[in-house]
């Protein structure tokens, strides 16, 4: 029997009140975080409160509120609830989209309170390495049933032309679900851009660490998208001014084809961003992944390896080149660089996680287990964790405890084949090959091509006598 560790992986009348600083100077995070809180509203589907997503509020007339978010959030029949900062239940008035293709929508509720309205900030502006924040309210989900009002810090990967729903700014802010529509702020609080979504990644064995782990719309697009359905907005835009082509660019439409799993056209992208920017550290570190994942390993630490000698400090890039040597056979060599990427960012859960994989791979279950509990401190929600000390649990006898971290990975990740097959084993190993079958079946419902899912339903039916 084998167990399953985790691969990572309307038009309304808007008339904002547009505040452009003079001069730009940053604020304390905890300012930033106060004018964040203060603008971002929280939306929820009223039949479903687990369907959740952030907006930023831009406009007051009267007792009429203006929310710019993402259209996927609002999108459907379905009736919308707004709680303000102050915990305020408000239901949405309606709902209009801005752009056929744009992942944009603006929204109203009524109240009589007085809340405040966000300052719109100079996204072009908003460059490679420039500091944001993300805000938002992430959805429940597993471990944070209540999610409270979330912020962080990071930098900017992208800038450039619009791709797919319009999305046009990459940054490596760590963003969870439920945060969609929020507002992305520069470090005068200003609203640079919207929050469109997190990036996804599918479930495996280990985790490469995200190319991106956040993608949105600038604000200056998202206006010029209000004027061509005729809102007035107060403030225009700069016009846009035909350019040739920059390594942004190329960046962003590589992360398009990453996603659509054109990996070939991605490392096209990438090495054609990298062309016009030598220096340019993530697209060599995303090239390095897209290389991993047509099996190219030695390529891929190649990519690593220019991309921490660009930048020493590049924690993801330690954690992939970690991945890549693992999948080569040097255990030791990807522990080096696991340790190397944790003490340059001791709360990269990923690199836990990983380093975990290749202690359990050499016989080190007490060791893996130590990092899963690490990795899932730092980050409760990170299903593939749970898993892999199931896995690690059930290995060291306890398949109770190991039943007790599928039922938390299924709970934050309800398509998690690997989980129900797993659970599946140690079902079997508790005498209850019914309940193992049940979840073999779950298994291979997500994961028809699961092959060991079957072989293990076979045994369990073989226990029962069928």
């Amino acid at each position: 029997m084998k167990y399953y560790h985790a691969l990572p992986p309307v038009l309304i009348g808007v008339s904002m009140v547009l505040v452009q600083s003079q001069i730009a100077v940053a604020i304390s995070p905890q300012e930033v975080e106060k004018i964040g809180r203060d603008i971002t509203v929280r939306i929820v589907d009223s039949q479903n409160p687990t369907n959740a997503g952030s907006g930023i509020i831009v406009k007051r007339s009267g007792n009429t509120y203006t929310v710019l978010t993402a259209y996927h959030v609002v999108k459907g029949d379905k009736k919308y609830q707004i709680f303000t900062p102050d915990g305020q239940n408000n239901p949405i008035r309606s709902v209009k989209r801005l752009g056929k293709e744009i992942d944009l929508a603006v929204v109203e509720f009524s109240s009589s309170k007085s809340y405040s309205v966000a300052t719109i900030g100079n996204s072009d502006k908003a460059t490679r390495t420039t500091t944001v924040y993300v805000a938002g309210f992430p959805a429940p989900r597993g471990a944070i049933p209540n999610p409270e009002f979330f912020l962080n810090k990071g930098q900017v990967n992208a800038n450039g032309a619009a791709q797919g729903d319009g999305y046009n700014i990459i940054y490596d802010n760590d963003t969870l679900g439920g945060m969609s529509g929020g507002p992305v702020l520069n470090e005068q609080g200003e609203v640079v851009a919207i929050h469109g979504r997190a990036d996804e990644q599918e479930i495996g064995e280990k985790s490469q660490s995200k190319i991106v782990t956040g993608i949105g719309i600038t604000i200056y697009s998202a206006l010029r998208q209000m004027l061509a359905i005729g809102v007035d907005v107060g403030v225009l835009p700069p016009d846009v001014v035909a350019a040739t082509p920059k390594a942004d660019d190329f960046y962003i439409r590589a992360y398009n084809k990453y996603r659509q799993k054109d990996y070939k056209g991605a490392i096209a992208d990438y090495t054609e961003a990298i062309r016009l920017n030598p220096k340019y550290d993530e697209a060599y570190n995303d090239r390095g992944i897209a290389r991993s994942e047509l099996g190219d390993k030695q390529g891929a630490i190649a990519d690593f390896n220019t991309a921490i000698k660009i930048n020493p400090n590049y924690a993801n890039a330690y954690n992939n080149r970690g991945n890549a040597r693992s999948d080569l056979g040097d255990k030791q060599g990807a522990i080096a660089d696991y340790n190397t990427a944790i003490k340059i960012n001791p709360n990269l859960a990923l690199a836990y996680n990983n380093r975990g994989l290749v202690s359990y791979e050499l016989g080190d279950k007490q060791g893996a287990i130590a990092d899963y509990n690490t990795a899932i401190k730092i980050n409760p929600n990170l299903a593939l964790a749970y898993n892999n000390r199931g896995v690690a649990r059930s290995d060291l006898g306890d398949p109770k405890g190991a039943i007790a971290d599928y039922n938390s990975a299924l709970k934050i990740n309800p398509n998690y084949a690997n989980a129900y097959n797993n659970r599946g084993l140690a079902r079997s190993d508790l005498g209850d090959p019914k309940g193992a079958i049940a979840d073999y079946n779950s298994a291979l419902k997500i994961n028809p091509n699961l092959a060991q899912a079957y072989n293990n339903r076979g045994n369990a039916r073989s226990d029962l006598g069928d």
